[in-house]
């Protein structure tokens, strides 16, 4: 006669799983997090490939759009150089869309859609799988002072790199008045494209922008993927607090 199993081993049995799953749960959500990181790094080759394409054909002109100013007149607006039509209603984000912004047709495959319909189309290609947004965007209008997204907020996920952390009338990649880039002295170095994480730090503020998992009090700093100037892509890369332009791993100076 086969014996049944007692209240207390079932008890114990769940017990064990209850565990088991309290052990996995973390690794489980390490492993996810870590594979969007990948996802997003994969994005940025595919942006690169657009990038050399670009700069080929404009004679080492990275991608840039021009945008009204507050004050009129029109300058280069970085946020423009890709992606969709925004949400922020400064310098061009929520007016210019998907077909105006110039780097969409060497990395989208499909045509660009029009902007004459008015309509928001995304570009899915500069959505990063792990865009949390900022808790400070660092603009003094209630409703776009945070976001949970820079892609729905500016258009994409990643940005240009056309000015220092010192702020934005320090031109790195994309002068001023617009143009050609400047002779880069070392282009495995120089970052191109990056998640908007690395522009957290920007006039010593804090963007609290935590997409890779960071803790808010990691002193540390946060981490951006990079897409530099040669080329290559880099994940995970340390941006340390503060205005630090040049680390050992990448630069924001040619």
């Amino acid at each position: 006669m086969r014996r049944a199993f007692t209240l207390i081993e079932l008890l114990v049995v769940i017990a064990i799983i209850a565990v088991l799953i309290g052990l996995l749960v973390p690794s489980l959500a390490g492993a996810r997090r870590a594979a969007r990181i990948t996802a997003c790094g994969g994005r940025l080759q595919q942006i690169g490939v657009g990038v050399a394409l670009y700069l080929n054909q404009f004679d080492n002109t990275m991608p840039q759009a021009l945008g009204p100013l507050p004050g009129g007149g029109e300058a280069v607006i970085g946020a423009l150089f890709a992606g969709k039509k925004g949400r922020l209603p400064f310098y061009g984000i929520d007016a210019v869309g998907a077909e105006r912004r110039p780097l969409n047709r060497y990395v989208v495959d499909a045509a660009v859609p029009p902007d004459a319909d008015g309509s928001v189309h995304e570009v899915e290609a500069f959505r990063s799988p792990i865009d949390k947004g900022a808790g400070d965007t660092g603009v003094p209008i209630p409703g776009f002072d945070k976001t949970d997204s820079m892609y729905h907020l500016v258009g994409a996920s990643y940005t240009l790199n056309d000015h220092a952390l010192t702020g934005e009338q320090d031109a790195t990649l994309v002068p001023l008045g617009g143009g050609k880039m400047p002779l880069v002295l070392n282009p495995s170095k120089t970052w191109a494209v990056a998640t908007h994480t690395v522009y957290n730090f920007q006039g010593k503020g804090d963007r609290m922008m935590r997409w890779f998992g960071e803790r808010d009090g990691d002193e540390a700093g946060v981490r951006a993927n990079m897409l530099f100037v040669d080329l290559h892509v880099r994940c995970g890369l340390r941006v340390p607090r503060g205005v630090v332009n040049v680390t050992g791993d990448y630069s924001f100076l040619p």
